[in-house]
């Protein structure tokens, strides 16, 4: 029994130097263009979603954070308007 693995094709208009780069590249690691260019493409799309996604915090501004989800302020007379509003809004007065 044979396993297929689906894929889809992705093209792209690139400078003949750019090409010749990458086939070296990929010669290099003894890999094809087509595996070469893939893993680059991955690696760059996880860093990029990873930084799109992640946070990231000093240890001064980790402490901070912490301490806020801690010890919350008291709520300001606008939240509490806020609130009192969407209660009404919900109950539907």
């Amino acid at each position: 029994m044979s396993s297929t693995t689906a894929t889809a094709r992705l093209e792209a208009r690139i400078s003949p130097q750019l090409h010749a780069m990458l086939k070296r590249a990929a010669e290099l690691q003894g890999r094809s263009i087509t595996d070469f260019v893939a893993t680059a493409v991955q690696d760059a799309a996880q860093r990029a979603i990873a930084e799109a996604e992640i946070i990231h915090l000093s240890m001064a501004n980790q402490q901070c954070f912490a301490q806020a989800l801690l010890s919350p302020p008291p709520p300001s007379p606008a939240l509490e308007r806020a609130f009192a509003r969407r209660k009404t809004l919900l109950r539907g007065e």
